[in-house]
């Protein structure tokens, strides 16, 4: 019988040594910890990878750890992750929480952007409700880069299906014989082209020669526009003068000619009137003695001087 209490003392006491040993393994864990603050962080997407004790990082400096996880009651669309953080880590107005996925299935919560000299997020002292749902500060959740990604896997899996059968139908037989001509014929073009490269290359070559010769014909032209510019410039105005003289004597001439033209037309007047009225009978006149005196002198060489003496006697002429 002593035996036995013996051994039920040894192992009572050892039992009792043993969860002294732990509880100072705890608080001395715990007085490593120093003091911590709680925050929530409301997630609308997966959080598959975090866990109870997952950790929690500021900017990857180790900053606290995953207290709980859970669907929020008021709305199970969101799913609350509290946080204990260090009282030495400065949560401040613009820090953002973001899960880091990884493709071993272990998730961390990557704390950033917080504003230098904003204040520390908390909950004031208004309505808490508003502000602190669950009775702590709020910091607001960030879509991460492969957390993302693989929330969004399914959907992505489904457009990468829809893309493969796509392809698919564009890489029919069809397709690849249409793709083919499309390439034979692309490969006549090209050959088509290196002979007509030759051609070409002269094609430009007179091209540039024209454009060369073009160029000195504008600059003849111009220099031709710049000497005629001179010439109406500096010879145009003495032309334009001598120009004015001369249709300032023609205007005097014409004038001097209008006077004469009226000093003469009552002379021109008597002229049409008697002169030659006059003068035609006077002509009238020369023309018959001039044909007696040739009648006269065709009978002389035809009769000799008898046939002046018996002819007819000649008119008499007045004048």
């Amino acid at each position: 019988m002593e035996t036995r209490a013996n051994f039920v003392w040894v192992g009572a006491v050892t039992l009792l040594l043993l969860a002294a040993l732990a509880a100072f393994i705890i608080w001395i864990a715990k007085l490593n910890e120093g003091d911590q603050n709680e925050y929530d962080v409301f997630f609308k997407q997966s959080v598959e990878g975090l866990a109870t004790g997952s950790q929690v990082t500021f900017a990857g400096v180790p900053a606290g750890q995953v207290s709980e996880i859970g669907l929020w009651p008021t709305d199970p669309d969101f799913v609350r992750v509290r946080l204990k953080i260090g009282d030495d880590i400065p949560i401040l107005v613009g820090t953002t929480a973001t899960i880091q996925g990884s493709f071993t299935g272990v998730s961390t919560i990557q704390l950033d952007g917080a504003v230098k000299g904003a204040p520390p997020i908390s909950c004031g002292e208004g309505d808490i409700r508003n502000s602190c749902p669950e009775g702590v500060p709020v910091i607001p959740p960030k879509p991460g880069g492969l957390g993302e990604i693989l929330s969004n896997a399914p959907l992505l899996l489904e457009r990468l299906a829809t893309l493969t059968e796509r392809m698919a139908m564009v890489l029919s037989d069809d397709n690849q014989n249409s793709i083919a001509g499309i390439l034979r014929n692309t490969d006549a073009m090209s050959a088509n082209l290196a002979q007509a490269t030759p051609q070409v290359e002269a094609t430009l070559a007179e091209l540039q020669i024209t454009l060369r010769e073009s160029s000195e014909a504008l600059d003849a032209f111009e220099k031709v526009m710049g000497s005629t510019d001179a010439l109406i410039n500096k010879d145009g105005a003495s032309l334009a003068d001598e120009l004015r003289k001369t249709l300032k004597s023609a205007n005097g001439a014409a004038v001097a000619l209008e006077t004469t033209l009226t000093d003469v037309r009552p002379a021109t007047t008597k002229l049409t009137e008697s002169t030659l009225p006059a003068a035609e009978a006077t002509l009238r006149d020369l023309r018959a003695t001039s044909k007696a005196l040739r009648s006269v002198t065709e009978n002389l060489e035809s009769e000799g001087a008898g046939a002046l003496l018996g002819g007819q006697k000649l008119p008499d002429y007045e004048p």
